[in-house]
């Protein structure tokens, strides 16, 4: 098997007995690193720091990712106007928070009769939140009408200079 020491420099292909014991003297561990290869290559160091310094690299990747949320935000047809813009500023906070936002029409009753005013509600909502992508526009069910406005993207900071 290859053989690489802890500064990455190669050792050359040794045997496993002379491999181990290489590991044993230098009070290190043998680890596979590429067992496919043709021979499998193996390389010294101390395991256990390996593993603390993966971990940590998981803990400060998982730290970047942006996670979002889907907010639901649900109206009724006949909803009116002073409600409209309560919810509308609640979606344009949540989109600020950087959540995706779920825009939900119930219809019951008599209002399944004319499914058009849902339409043109979630129509005024998008136009009402123009700079805010609307990422799945309205779908259809039978007694609801959905769509989902997602946050805009935040532009990368740029070099100076």
């Amino acid at each position: 098997m290859a053989v690489i020491d802890q500064t990455g420099a190669s050792l050359g292909v040794l045997a496993l007995r002379e491999a181990l014991d290489l590991a044993s003297s230098r009070q290190l561990d043998l680890v596979e690193v590429n067992p496919t290869a043709d021979p499998p290559v193996c390389k010294l160091l101390d395991f256990g720091r390996f593993q603390f310094e993966y971990t940590k690299k998981q803990r400060e990747a998982k730290k970047s990712q942006k996670s979002f949320t889907l907010k639901e935000v649900r109206f009724r047809p006949s909803v009116g106007g002073h409600d409209i813009e309560t919810k509308v500023k609640l979606i344009k906070r949540f989109l600020d928070e950087g959540d995706k936002v779920k825009v939900v029409v119930r219809m019951r009753g008599p209002e399944l009769a004319h499914p058009q005013r849902a339409t043109l509600l979630l129509d005024a909502l998008a136009a009402q939140l123009v700079p805010h992508p609307v990422e799945r526009p309205l779908q259809t069910d039978a007694r609801t009408r959905t769509m989902i406005v997602s946050p805009l993207k935040v532009a990368a900071a740029k070099p100076v200079g």
